[in-house]
């Protein structure tokens, strides 16, 4: 992987991780994406790359979206994890598609090229916001459009997801994650401020369906917990169990099952190219 990548993230998103990543992250809400499109001026069909592309998670919803299954013509997959290309080149068949290792300030995309830049789940690890804006407004074409997106448990909605957060949220070792903002630097940046509209964002609240193995899982394919040693990991996991069986603000979808709901949000930026 680049240098430009951030320590955490190269370990915690190493090799043996991302099977557990790809099977335990959430997908991408259909409002959202349909939001994307609407936002995107070109006609169809469309040339996207996605950068920080993953296992395909979006990438996947994306293409299985009513209003994008037919408007792309090409889609470039950015991603500088040898794993997680390994795991996408398996999980994303669409000959539409095609992968190659890239950083957010290095894609290897041609000039104006671009009708949307994407970036799921992964904006917050940007090392230098001002040349990945500044290789953004490259690859765009005018008008083209950056949408950074994320999806995040929301701790506002049930005491139980507030613990969880405490929880986890303890072993980020000061790593840039998306609840702390820093991401929002990039606007105020000279190439933002000189090729780009002002930002537009979008907040969806929803509910999925929760159970003590997804919320276990998701919790252990998170960066900072994926590399922690064993012992710590079950530390985790044991006082994970704890909060479940406390119940604090969990709300059955079918008991017997064991199925609850987990609030979630997704956040959603809009960037125009000028």
């Amino acid at each position: 992987m680049s240098p430009t990548v951030h320590s955490l993230a190269k370990e915690g998103f190493g090799s043996g991780t991302n099977e557990l990543y790809d099977r335990a992250r959430p997908s991408y809400q259909a409002n959202a994406l349909a939001h994307i499109r609407q936002a995107v001026r070109s006609s169809p069909p469309l040339n996207v790359v996605e950068i920080g592309s993953g296992t395909g998670i979006f990438t996947r919803a994306l293409l299985a979206h009513p209003d994008w299954s037919g408007s792309i013509k090409e889609l470039v997959a950015v991603e500088p994890s040898e794993g997680m290309r390994e795991v996408f080149t398996k999980s994303v068949t669409d000959p539409r598609v095609s992968t190659r290792e890239g950083t957010f300030d290095a894609t290897g995309v041609a000039d104006g090229w671009a009708d949307l830049v994407v970036i799921a789940q992964a904006f917050h690890w940007c090392p230098d916001y001002d040349k990945a804006v500044a290789e953004f407004a490259r690859i765009l074409k005018p008008e083209g459009i950056v949408a950074f997106i994320w999806n995040l448990e929301d701790r506002n909605r049930a005491a139980w997801v507030a613990q969880l957060r405490d929880r986890i949220e303890k072993h980020e070792s000061g790593s840039p994650q998306f609840r702390l903002g820093l991401w929002r630097a990039a606007f105020s940046t000279p190439s933002y401020v000189a090729k780009f509209d002002p930002p537009e964002e979008n907040v969806w609240d929803y509910v999925l369906h929760g159970t003590r193995d997804i919320v276990v899982n998701r919790a252990c394919s998170k960066s900072y917990i994926a590399v922690l040693k064993p012992e710590e990991k079950q530390k985790v996991i044991d006082d994970i169990d704890a909060i479940l069986q406390r119940k604090d603000g969990l709300v059955w979808i079918d008991e017997e099952k064991g199925i609850f709901e987990y609030p979630y949000q997704t956040f959603l930026v809009i960037s125009r190219k000028k």
